[in-house]
């Protein structure tokens, strides 16, 4: 996953249509054929969005999958993150022939009408295969049901979170004695914290995506139990709390604390070249900071968001498992499906040391090993605080209000646009969002 993608807009059925489906294959092959119909084994289908350092981790664990299922032939497809994976996946699930199983983000589970386009999973399936409901989070679980049916596996939480850069903030008095990042509370605690770290640096407390500003926006709300409730033609915001989330934005740019311009890759430079003692940026970025520790000696660890409003709530998703509508389910294809699931859930430990996300599959993150995993346990918290994205069908990764939220937070970081100006705004492209139709109804 990219720190950065660039969100979809509206897509009508006939734009789904005209659109190629390019697609890249990444471990193993990604279309069938006649000689595969006639290896004897059992095929399964699997579409994912995993373009980024995260993919090739998964990869690695397709490649054991397939030597441990000797019986079972893996076909994986990876698409482009974003558009051209969502409009794939609604071209084939329409047509009744897209992958047996994908990897959506939960966020977009209602978004893509389970009723028509997906294929419901019942808990006899999963149980059978040796997974257990009790052993996920339960505010992710809740979140794969539509109509009190089962739609998604979760297979983790990826949020946003806050690197910090060791030697910087030994020097600047803001680790604790076990080196960890010292904990703050509250809003001018945090700015201190970021002025010793600026004092260091001279030239930033922290790094920023002055272009996904929805992230901090959104946790920022959050913490404060802020709710955006989407009705057909109106919606409810707070504006008090939106302001609040808003200002320490302004703030922090204005004083020089951050950058008040800066893209996905210049934001993890800063961090990588010691401009910013700390960035908050996803979690899947430990694999590039945790490369160019081992090629340059940086000591970085990770904690989760700091605590401006009373708790470290932080914007966050999880990824899943979907099963795509069939014309026609192959009883042995369905079962063959269902093991591969529960197999990467048993396995996750590899998908969080390798990918940073925080494994959903409780036995896996609870156990002795990945709590003694690092920096990954020093985040685990994590879990009980992602946030997910308003329900409505333009939120969620990869969607509208990420994209349309974030260009008006970009002014904010600028200097350009005031707090009460942006929020104005805000609330305007909101309406505008309100009054396009669901492109897949």
């Amino acid at each position: 996953m990219t720190s950065n993608p660039s969100p979809p807009g509206p897509v009508s059925r006939r734009t789904l249509l005209s659109i190629p489906a390019a697609a890249a294959g990444i471990g193993l092959a990604g279309c069938g054929s006649l000689t595969d119909s006639l290896s004897g084994k059992t095929q399964v289908r699997q579409w994912n969005l995993l373009a980024g350092a995260d993919g090739a981790v998964m990869t690695e664990m397709h490649e054991r999958f397939a030597a441990e299922h000797p019986d079972i032939e893996l076909q994986a497809t990876t698409f482009g993150w974003g558009t051209p994976f969502y409009t794939r996946l609604v071209m084939g699930a329409s047509g009744g022939n897209a992958a047996n199983i994908a990897t959506i983000h939960v966020s977009r589970l209602k978004s893509l009408s389970p009723e028509t386009l997906l294929s419901p999973i019942e808990i006899d399936e999963i149980v059978e295969a040796g997974l257990d409901p009790g052993d996920f989070p339960p505010d992710v679980w809740d979140k794969c049901f539509h109509e009190d049916r089962l739609y998604c596996i979760p297979i983790d939480t990826h949020a946003l979170v806050n690197y910090y850069n060791r030697t910087i903030c030994e020097q600047a008095g803001v680790l604790t004695p076990d080196r960890t990042l010292m904990e703050t509370h509250g809003v001018e605690e945090y700015f201190d914290l970021l002025r010793a770290v600026k004092d260091v640096t001279g030239t930033y407390g922290t790094s920023l995506d002055t272009f996904a500003g929805w992230r901090q926006f959104w946790a920022w709300y959050r913490q404060q139990d802020g709710e955006w409730i989407f009705h057909e033609d109106d919606f409810e915001l707070d504006d008090d709390k939106a302001l609040a989330a808003i200002e320490p934005l302004y703030r922090m740019a204005e004083e020089g604390l951050c950058p008040t311009i800066s893209d996905g890759g210049q934001t993890a430079a800063n961090f990588e070249n010691g401009a910013a003692g700390l960035v908050q940026v996803g979690n899947w970025e430990i694999v590039r900071f945790r490369a160019f520790s081992e090629a340059e000696g940086f000591d970085f660890s990770m904690a989760e968001m700091p605590d401006f409003y009373g708790n470290r709530r932080t914007q966050g998703d999880s990824h899943g498992y979907v099963l795509p509508y069939q014309n026609s389910w192959d009883p042995a294809v369905r079962k063959a499906t269902v093991q591969y699931a529960a197999w990467m859930l048993k396995h996750s430990f590899d998908w969080g040391a390798g990918g940073g996300h925080t494994p959903a599959y409780l036995p896996v993150t609870e156990s002795e090993e990945y709590q003694s995993l690092e920096p990954n346990a020093e985040y685990s918290g994590v879990v009980d605080n992602v946030q997910f994205d308003p329900e409505v069908w333009f939120a969620g990764s990869a969607a509208r209000i990420y994209d349309e939220v974030g260009a008006v937070l970009q002014q904010v970081y600028a200097l350009a646009m005031t707090p009460e100006e942006a929020l104005a705004l805000i609330k305007e492209r909101a309406h505008a969002l309100l009054a396009l139709p669901n492109p897949v109804d």
